[in-house]
């Protein structure tokens, strides 16, 4: 198993980075908050799992091991692959889907994309005693984009397959009409925020 990639950034895409190691550009599959932590021309480090396919071999990466574990974990749930377990970190940080899990939180469930409310209950019954309880701060885990632009927001939520005009709408109503730029700090908060108003608007 790969278990973490060290190396410099050579591309940033919506929903990927290249990171070259030994001379070798490893794709790598992320969730929009671990790629806008990534700056191409920069070293950077990243937490990955292996997923071994028949025909394929895919490579995520995280931005720390909690964040890879959960991903793991989530995966052992029947119909719960890769992709959707990514979308679930792309709207949830780890301690978010462990209070989820742990509140029976169907509805903060729903929210991913891909997932119905069936999908929601067998994600409690299955991963209940799995992930653990969420850290007493709640942990943001967020990895902080290095623009301060909200448009970037918008182009991930576009990536994960929202309309664009649905995208702006929402990170427009997190931001409550609000002008100012996004400060770097701020981004992954949005961009979650913009997604669970998405997925409440699709319910």
């Amino acid at each position: 198993m790969i278990a973490s990639v060290h190396g410099t950034v050579l591309a940033v895409r919506l929903d990927a980075a290249v990171v070259e190691v030994g001379g070798v550009g490893m794709l790598v599959q992320a969730t929009p908050a671990t790629l806008a932590g990534l700056r191409v021309g920069q070293p950077a480090r990243l937490f990955t799992s292996l997923v071994v396919r028949e025909d394929s071999l895919t490579l995520f990466g995280f931005a720390d091991d909690d964040e890879r574990d959960v991903f793991e974990s989530v995966q052992t749930v029947s119909g719960v692959g890769p992709r959707l377990a990514l979308a679930m970190l792309a709207v949830h940080t780890p301690d978010g889907l462990r209070r989820a899990v742990a509140d029976e939180d169907l509805a903060a469930l729903v929210r991913v994309p891909g997932i119905g409310r069936k999908g929601a209950q067998r994600i409690v019954l299955e991963l209940k005693d799995r992930l653990g309880a969420p850290s007493p701060a709640g942990g943001a885990g967020a990895v902080p984009l290095p623009s301060d632009h909200r448009e970037q927001v918008v182009e991930a939520l576009v990536g994960l397959g929202w309309p664009a005009r649905a995208a702006q709408d929402a990170v427009a109503a997190v931001l409550d009409g609000t002008s100012d730029p996004v400060g770097a700090d701020e981004v992954p908060g949005v961009l979650r925020a913009a997604l669970r108003s998405l997925g409440s608007a699709r319910a």
